[in-house]
């Protein structure tokens, strides 16, 4: 059964992401380090206690739909107001509207936990909290009077609407419509598909955020606009009224996540309304300004992207614990060594010992690049000037590198703990298959790893005319030169290793630049996932090592110091083969293209 790691959670907050610092300084108010710790530790309770005993369950019945209801797993309605009633959907919300204002940094910590007790469970009160950033960031007083508080409370939970069966990736072909009513409303007509939490039974009323196109709309991208559409239209005194025209039509059946009802959403086909054709349509109420819904909607997707990137480090995490209870238990053979009678454990064998530290390794340092995106996102919102932008572009950068980098961790570890259980992980009942299948949703949804390689390479590297990711470079290394200063015989190899992974990052970062300066924008994009991997693997091999450099200075357990190793012995050689794969692997891609004809 999961346990939440709440020590190694505090840990990587305070020492590597850099929580400590900013409280000993007064960053967030009078937030303490014991009510952090208390949050953390409550957070951990209920994750590992109340919401892993459900997970299973969620898995197993998944979400049903009968007669156009759509009924989450046995408990979960239950559990969701459990949830609610901790005050769990606001620690970052505004206080105005019933929240805590807490930072960034430990919603994604709590995030995490939730996660890995029930990624499809936790998957609304995301959505949820990125509704309410929205809101917040782009709603009239008006809407935000309305419907923040309940919002915030978890009483009504949120939806975010892009997806159509003809339109993915590519916003600006959408044909959802809208039209505009003469009392200042809108009415929304069509269907969006993979609506995650559309329709549930687990809150009163669910607000949909749904990107639609105006009759007059310029073309593409700059013609979307967003609007609030409720499921009940709410009434002045903040009373349900009548049921708005749209419906659930249907649910996925998906490879994982199966407790999590992905949804298709019908909007303004009558099927709600008086039957009168004037009253068609679904009531919706502009947010922003026309044909300006997509700015709106990445400040949801921004942080979206984060989430998902904890969803990775979640199942990681989980899939690591399940892993090493099983090889701990599991016998087989005699292990180099082995002087006990009978079979060994399989967690004796070089092997299976060298799968399961791959897996705390990368987990560790998907972990602590994610915290590092929440912290640069929280130092955006609490400093001002130059400061500000310098988090500001932080938090830009990295957020493709935590999505992509966590995400793909996730799914690796998760097969690799298949592979520690052997025959038996590729059964249901031992649940090590649950985490993979929940995982491989991970990389595709929110912009797929591929997309955020290119977000990555063409707008984050130059930001700042590429001072922002040469500053940062430069930042891991004085990282690897303390490891190195340390002269600590515990470190093995590690400094050098680290300085050869981070000159290929920096060379190969130096020619992306230098490639798109000179218009050569197809060979970088041919480099560049291979570079977004190269990033995160250079950034785990020196997050790692930060970590392992605070408990030696302070005689802490060696543990981190060899994990430290590990990774750059282990896994930091690939980066070389990376920053080739970059810089020379555009020619072969173009020549290899006549097979795909």
């Amino acid at each position: 059964m999961y346990k939440a790691p709440v020590e190694e959670i505090a840990f990587t907050l305070n020492h590597v992401a850099g929580l400590a610092d900013a409280l000993e300084i007064g960053r967030f108010g009078d937030l303490s380090a014991d009510l952090v710790e208390a949050i953390l530790e409550e957070a951990g309770r209920f994750a590992g206690n109340e919401m892993a005993p459900l997970g299973e369950i969620g898995d197993t019945q998944g979400a049903r739909l009968t007669d156009g209801k759509v009924k989450t797993p046995d408990g979960w309605p239950e559990l969701y107001r459990h949830w609610r009633e901790g005050g769990w959907n606001g620690l970052t919300a505004p206080e105005a509207y019933g929240g805590q204002n807490l930072p960034h940094m430990l919603n994604v910590a709590a995030l995490e936990m939730w996660n890995s007790a029930s990624m499809a469970f936790a998957l609304a009160p995301t959505l949820t909290m990125g509704a309410i950033e929205a809101l917040v960031a782009h709603g009239s007083d008006a809407l935000k009077e309305k419907y923040l508080a309940k919002m915030v409370s978890g009483e009504w939970t949120g939806t975010m609407n892009l997806t159509e069966p003809h339109a993915g990736s590519d916003l600006g072909v959408l044909k959802a419509r809208a039209e505009r009513s003469d009392d200042g409303t809108y009415r929304i007509f069509g269907q969006k598909i993979f609506i995650t939490w559309g329709e549930h039974d687990a809150a009163d009323n669910i607000i949909h955020l749904v990107l639609a196109r105006l009759p007059d709309a310029p073309a593409g991208t700059r013609g979307i606009s967003l609007f609030l559409v409720p499921k009940f239209l709410v009434g002045d005194d903040g009373s349900l009224e009548a049921r708005n025209d749209v419906f659930c039509h249907s649910i996925e059946h998906k490879l994982g996540i199966h407790g999590s009802p992905t949804c298709t959403m019908i909007y303004g086909d009558g099927k709600f309304s008086s039957g009168n054709e004037e009253d068609k349509g679904a009531i919706g109420w502009l947010i922003g300004e026309e044909n300006k819904g997509l700015a709106c909607m990445f400040t949801m997707m921004n942080n979206a992207r984060l989430a998902v990137g904890m969803q990775g480090v979640a199942i990681a995490e989980a899939a690591t614990q399940k892993a090493v209870a099983f090889a701990r238990e599991r016998t087989q053979g005699k292990a180099p060594g082995w002087s006990g009678t009978g079979m060994s454990p399989i967690i004796d064998h070089p092997d299976i010992a060298r799968t399961l530290i791959t897996m705390k390794a990368l987990t560790q340092g998907a972990r602590a690049i994610c915290y590092a995106c929440a912290h640069a996102t929280d130092m955006s919102h609490h400093t001002e000037g130059d400061e500000a932008r310098h988090w500001t572009e932080r938090a830009a950068l990295l957020t493709p590198i935590a999505k992509s980098f966590a995400t793909d961790a996730g799914v690796d570890v998760a097969s690799l703990g298949i592979q520690v259980h052997g025959g038996m992980g590729f059964i249901e009942e031992t649940g090590a298959a649950r985490y993979l299948r929940d995982a491989r949703i991970a990389p595709i949804y929110e912009g797929t790893n591929g997309i955020q390689a290119i977000d990555l390479v063409t707008r984050k590297l130059p930001l700042s005319a590429g001072d922002q990711v040469r500053g940062f470079i430069g930042e891991l290394k004085e990282i690897a030169d303390k490891v190195s200063a340390s002269n600590d015989a515990a470190f093995g190899e590690t400094g050098d290793r680290l300085r050869a992974a981070i000159a290929a990052l920096e060379t190969a970062t130096g020619w992306l630049l230098e490639t798109q300066a000179a218009g050569r924008i197809a060979d970088a994009l041919a480099g560049a996932t291979p570079y977004q991997r190269l990033f995160g693997l250079v950034l785990t091999g020196c997050y790692l090592a930060k970590g392992a450099l605070v408990v030696i200075d302070n005689g802490g357990p060696e543990k981190r110091v060899a994990l430290c190793r590990f990774m750059a012995e282990n896994l930091l050689a690939e980066t070389s083969a990376l920053k080739d794969r970059v810089i020379s692997g555009a020619a072969s891609l173009e020549a290899a293209r006549a097979i795909l004809a």
